[in-house]
């Protein structure tokens, strides 16, 4: 049974509590490890990679507290689709909206997953000899760069004659997800991880620092595996909430949705962009390049606001829009981080924003968990850059 917000954080009993102060009162703010800190606890469909994506269990815990099977759940800065897909396999209909049209690419097949045999069948039709002209070889060796340049020149030419279907839409987020990355599991050499493209000439470095040389990558073999990886597990009754999930998924701006109907969206669980913390261009653009999209244009169109001012200003419209399509009791769940080594909290900036809007401040949530191997990667410790905690504010309309 779906809770009120108050009553939904008044359920964490192991939570140490406190205040905030908040427009002349106070909200409770509950601190604790809610979900596990380990890796690939969640539905394998979910391992496709984005920058600052959120693991699935944070969504989870709010679509299984504040809503019913059958509710719209929505996401306005949907990313790699995450609060999309598990509200699909717990049985809700799903909303995702992105200005990034990456974020389609990489969420709807994963909406309507296809069967192995079917993958493997069409893999054997594209023809992956392109004639194009090579220039990415400090990524690929010179025979998998013509197998990426082939699947490229299909989806391209499937797009522009029409005839690009849900087949051609798995394999090309398959692909898009194993273009680079740092196992023998992706296309490339050794470079960062997927989530990340670094430039040309910084990959050229890095191959100079390893003594490395791209090695060739079967690029058929590593699809279909990483599409046996993610369907795995995948029960008939959770195909079954796929099929009924009946997805709305928009690319735009967030603040403007006009596909959604007034008081339509149940639970809205979502994190926006962090001030300037994440370059999302410069992160897609080999990802863009490969879907035939335009990363300079994409990158114009995101919130890359540089203070606090200018993000809450940003912020400020997308919580009048969240006011428009949430229902009446209906809930949102606005994920944002310690930024800036820990100075800036944005759920200080974010309730005052939320209330201006018309809804209810019902509390912060902080989830903090202990060390993690991406953290370590990068060198960051526990609990710092934001990196390990989640700061979740709740409204509630009316």
């Amino acid at each position: 049974m779906a809770l009120a917000g108050r009553d939904f954080l008044g359920g964490f009993a192991d939570g140490v509590r406190s205040e905030l102060e908040c427009l002349g009162s106070t909200c409770p703010v509950v601190t604790g490890e809610f979900w596990t800190s380990r890796q690939r606890q969640a539905h394998a469909l979910h391992e496709v990679s984005y920058r600052a994506c959120y693991k699935p269990q944070l969504p989870r815990l709010f679509i299984e507290g504040l809503t019913e099977p059958g509710d719209r759940v929505y996401d306005p800065f949907s990313g790699r689709g995450t609060t999309a897909l598990e509200a699909a396999l717990l049985g809700r209909r799903v909303a995702a909206n992105d200005i990034n049209p990456l974020s389609r690419i990489l969420l709807e097949p994963r909406l309507a997953p296809p069967e192995p045999g079917d993958v493997e069948a069409r893999l054997r039709e594209i023809p992956l000899a392109c004639p194009e002209p090579l220039g990415l070889g400090m990524f690929f060796h010179p025979d998998t760069e013509r197998e990426v340049r082939g699947f490229r020149a299909w989806f391209l030419e499937r797009e522009r004659r029409g005839d690009f279907d849900a087949l051609d839409g798995w394999i090309r987020m398959v692909a898009t997800n194993r273009l680079t990355g740092h196992s023998p599991g992706f296309f490339s050499v050794y470079t960062l991880p997927p989530n990340q493209a670094v430039s040309a000439a910084q990959q050229v470095e890095i191959n100079r620092k390893r003594g490395q040389v791209p090695g060739y990558r079967d690029t058929r073999a590593l699809v279909l595996r990483k599409t046996r990886s993610l369907v795995a597990g995948l029960t008939a009754e959770e195909h079954r909430r796929l099929r009924a999930c009946d997805p709305l998924l928009l690319t735009g701006p967030a603040a403007a949705s006009p596909a959604l109907e007034a008081d339509s969206v149940r639970l809205t669980v979502t994190s926006p962009p962090f001030l300037d913390v994440v370059q999302y261009q410069a992160d897609n653009w080999l990802r863009c390049w490969f879907c035939g999209l335009d990363a300079e244009e994409v990158g114009r169109g995101i919130t890359m606001a540089k203070t606090v001012e200018a993000w809450s200003r940003a912020m400020g419209e997308v919580f009048r829009e969240l006011h428009r399509v949430t229902a009446p009791g209906g809930h949102v769940a606005f994920e944002v981080g310690e930024v800036r080594k820990g100075t800036v909290r944005l759920e200080e900036a974010v309730l005052p924003l939320g209330a201006a809007a018309g809804f209810r401040v019902e509390g912060v949530l902080i989830n903090q968990q202990a060390f993690t191997k991406t953290a370590n990667i990068w060198g960051v410790s526990n609990n710092t850059h934001g990196t390990n905690s989640n700061r979740i504010a709740l409204f509630r309309k009316g």
